[in-house]
Order: C-alpha cells, then sequence, then structure tokens
C-alpha cells in the first residue's frame, strides 16, 4: 500500500469546516450551501437587505453554490463585496440583463405562481447562449447512426466524457461556461449513463489519445462510481489512448477530497493503476486566484496527487473582479511552479451566461498575460494565453503588430476542429472593444480561409457538417 504524503488519520490543521466526530475520527464534512440560500449566511447578516434580496433573485436564474470550506476558509469577509473570491462564488445583480433581473424581481416580490417563475426563468436562461461553441449541435459524436450523448469529439486527438454522476461541483463559479449543466433542464445537460457506449466509441476511433473527464466535476464521485468510467479504459484494446485528463476545481473548493474524505485514498490508488498502466495523468485543476492554492488543505491535496504519478496543470478564465490584473497571474504561476503544478492556460470568458459582468476585452487580456509573463521566471512562464476556446477551435492571441499601416492582432489556433489550421497564424484587426472571436473581422490582407465571406471569422455550417462526419462510426 502505497503512503501518500500527509495520510490520514494524520490530524488535519485547524480551522477545518464542517467537522464531525466518528469513532473518535475527526474528519472535514462537505457541507453545500445553494444558491437559494446564500442570503440567509450569518456571514451576510450585515450586508443590508438590498444586497440579500439581490442574492435570491441572480440565484433564481443562475447557478450559485458554495461550501463550507468556501465560506469559512477562502473568503475575506472583511473586504466583501469586493474580495475576489466572493465575486467569483456568489451573485450579483449584473450578472443578468437589467430587463431580466427586472422581472424576475418583481415575480418573486408578487409571489408568482411557480409555473410563471419557471417560464420567465426558462427564457431568460435560453437567452444567455448556454451551449457555446457548438457544443451540442456539431461536437456530439455517433454511434452506429446515434448520438452518443455525453460525449464531446470536437478534436481529432481529444474525447471528452461527461459522467452522468459527476455533472455537478464542490461549489460553482459564477462565470463558468457550463453553467447550464446545474439548473435542472434536461434539455440543456450533457451526461453520460455508463461507460459501456463510450468505449464502444472510442474502440473505433485508434486516432483519439486523449480522453477528458469533465463536467461538472468527476471529482465529486465516489471513487467506486469513478472508477467504472476510468478501469475499462485500461484495456489493452484502448492502448492508442496515452492520456487520461481529469477536470477539475476539487483542489480548490475541496481538497479534503484528496486527503481526507473517506475514499481519498482509493482515488489516489485510482490515478496510480492509471500511471501504471501506461497512461499519463493529468489533473487539469482550475484556479483562479492565488488564494486557493494558499491553504494548508489545498498543499497537502496537491502533494499526495504529485505522489502517485499524476502531473497537475492549472488553468483558468481571465475575468474581471477577481484575477483581471497581471500581479494576479503573476502571483498564481509562482505558486503553482513552487507547489510542482504545470501553468496551462489562460483563458478568455466564454460568451455565454454571465459573461457580460466578467468579459475582459481581448486587447486588456493580452496586455494582462504578457506584463504577468515579464514579472516571472521561464518555468513559470508555460501558460499560453490569452486563448478563446470559441466554435473554430482554441484561439490564441500571441500579440498585436502594424502591418501595411494597419493595427492588427496576431492570432493563432493551438487547437481546431480542422488540424490544418493548427499552428498557422492569421491577423484580425485590432479592436479595443472586442471579447470574443466573433467579434473580430479579418485584416485587409488577410486571405485565409478560416474568415468567413461575411468577414466573420465563425466557420458556419459546412465544418460543422465536416466534424460530425469525421466523428460518427
Amino acid at each position: 500500500m502505497t503512503a501518500y504524503p500527509d495520510q490520514h488519520p494524520t490530524a488535519r490543521p485547524a480551522p477545518t469546516p464542517g467537522r464531525r466526530a466518528a469513532g473518535g475520527d475527526e474528519r472535514p464534512r462537505l457541507r453545500a450551501v445553494p444558491g437559494r440560500r446564500l442570503s440567509g449566511l450569518p456571514q451576510l447578516a450585515n450586508a443590508g437587505q438590498e444586497l440579500r434580496d439581490q442574492l435570491d433573485v441572480v440565484a433564481a436564474v443562475l447557478p450559485f453554490k458554495v461550501n463550507t470550506y468556501v465560506v469559512e476558509q477562502l473568503i475575506d469577509w472583511s473586504r466583501v463585496p469586493d474580495d475576489p473570491l466572493y465575486r467569483l462564488t456568489f451573485p450579483h445583480r449584473d450578472m443578468l440583463p437589467a430587463a431580466v433581473f427586472d422581472t424576475v424581481a418583481r415575480l418573486i416580490a408578487q409571489r408568482a405562481p411557480k409555473d410563471r417563475m419557471a417560464a420567465a426563468v426558462t427564457a431568460a436562461r435560453r437567452a444567455l447562449n448556454p451551449h457555446p461553441g457548438e457544443q451540442l449541435s456539431a461536437n456530439v459524436p455517433t454511434l452506429e447512426g446515434r448520438p452518443v450523448d455525453g460525449l464531446q469529439h470536437k478534436y481529432r486527438e481529444t474525447v471528452l466524457l461527461f459522467p452522468a454522476q459527476g455533472q455537478t461541483c464542490h461549489a460553482y463559479c459564477g462565470y463558468c461556461f457550463r453553467w447550464a449543466q446545474f439548473v435542472g433542464d434536461g434539455d440543456l445537460r450533457q451526461s453520460l449513463a455508463g461507460p459501456d457506449r463510450a468505449v464502444a466509441y472510442l474502440k473505433g476511433r485508434p486516432e483519439v489519445s486523449d480522453v477528458l473527464f469533465t463536467g461538472g466535476d468527476p471529482m465529486i464521485m465516489s471513487t467506486a462510481r469513478l472508477a467504472e468510467y476510468v478501469d475499462p479504459l485500461l484495456a489493452p484494446e484502448l492502448g492508442h489512448l496515452r492520456s487520461i485528463r481529469f477536470g477539475t476545481k476539487a483542489l480548490a473548493y475541496w481538497p479534503y477530497r484528496f486527503t481526507t474524505d473517506p475514499d481519498a485514498d482509493d482515488l489516489l490508488r485510482l490515478l496510480e493503476r492509471c500511471v501504471r498502466a501506461g497512461r499519463h495523468v493529468a489533473v487539469m485543476a482550475h484556479v483562479s486566484h492565488v488564494r486557493e492554492l494558499e491553504t494548508d488543505a489545498a498543499r497537502a491535496a496537491v502533494a499526495r496527487i504529485r505522489a502517485t504519478g499524476a502531473v497537475i496543470r492549472a488553468q483558468a478564465p481571465l475575468v474581471r473582479h477577481v484575477n483581471d490584473r497581471p500581479q494576479d497571474w503573476a502571483a498564481m504561476w509562482r505558486a503553482m511552479v513552487s507547489l510542482g503544478i504545470v501553468p496551462y492556460y489562460m483563458f478568455v470568458e466564454r460568451d455565454t451566461g454571465a459573461n457580460a459582468y466578467f468579459e475582459v476585452p481581448l486587447a486588456r487580456a493580452l496586455t494582462v498575460h504578457q506584463e504577468a509573463v515579464r514579472q516571472v521566471s521561464g518555468l513559470e512562464r508555460t501558460a499560453r494565453g490569452p486563448v478563446m476556446s470559441a466554435s473554430p477551435g482554441k484561439v490564441c492571441l500571441d500579440g498585436t503588430a502594424r502591418i501595411n499601416g494597419e493595427d492588427v492582432f496576431v492570432c493563432r489556433f493551438l487547437q481546431a476542429r480542422e488540424p490544418e489550421r493548427v499552428g498557422r497564424p492569421f491577423f484580425a484587426r485590432y479592436d479595443a472593444a472586442a471579447t470574443w472571436y466573433d467579434q473580430l473581422r479579418p485584416a485587409s490582407f488577410e486571405q485565409h480561409p478560416w474568415f468567413a465571406s461575411s468577414g466573420s471569422p465563425h466557420p458556419g455550417g459546412p465544418e460543422s457538417a465536416a466534424i460530425r462526419s469525421r466523428t460518427s462510426v
């Protein structure tokens, strides 16, 4: 039996949220606070009724959830409402369009019938672009003529799995581009009922080298349930799968998942089993702010994961109110490398949900990335960015230039639906106000085919048909 660092039952440092005694064995206990109960938290008792009412209105439309660890160890309540971890996890009225906020507020004040409220909320959600980047229309593959619900195959080498039991998180980020997974609408939810169809699909796709478990958060699942999906991927007939990734925010929102949860040791052994089977195992940690890495619990979790042979890579979007300064990213990257975490991506906030509240102009995002890079050493400069995960692929802004008297963004596909586009530079007109890929326009001299005749870089229908054809078995 592998003895992982800081292994239970070693006592955990205080303070520890939600502790309970069970036969003399104390463990932190996960206690979630859903959106409808946020306004009743004792930490907000002196915040004023108007703010608490606003929390209730926004939480009626968008999903919110915190837990005792986030509340007690991450948020600096002396700085609320301007604390970045509070902004990350709590509603704000500006997250909704003003007309939507006013409508829902009025219905709540009137104690409107449930069906009337539900209709208004559903309409509001559908208007917030719940599945950006053609996630459902172009990314879902087919097997024997039927869609494999709960799988996405956008890029040739990588398939995403959405296990049904992992479609929630220990806490929610207000900017989450997968917020539609959490609102209870089956038409918006991606969910894989079990591993069988995924395994059958992957057996017929030898070009696929990477599988990414995502959600939601696969680390919300019990280890036994997660293993039902993972172990079949270690079979010899799936030897073309070289890497298994786990997208998770657990390191930030519930690090006890890797230290003192009842099946934490089993989870680490599952990761170790994947490594022994010859797979590269990557824990794709979602880290939005350096404070998420500064608790004793988070640091212990990092050490235990690394002891399995897994690699931790960290990524997050650059968003207003949370991490929109160069020093925010420089501090994160330094902390990551000191802990053995590899900085991976600085994303741009996607065009969905509360993006109007969190988004940053692309020009500003580029400046933040460049200035942050200048503050750190070479090993801390590995985070690519700013990167837009748009419909045609992952588009990186490499910089700006002046060509033929025209100011332009220098762009590059890091990944693409059409593999031949990867790595080839292209140029978009400099636009100080643009916040997303489909707002860019080609430079006057640009002739590359990824710019549609309309002048928009969005690839449109023909490319969507192409990806569906390639991902059918």
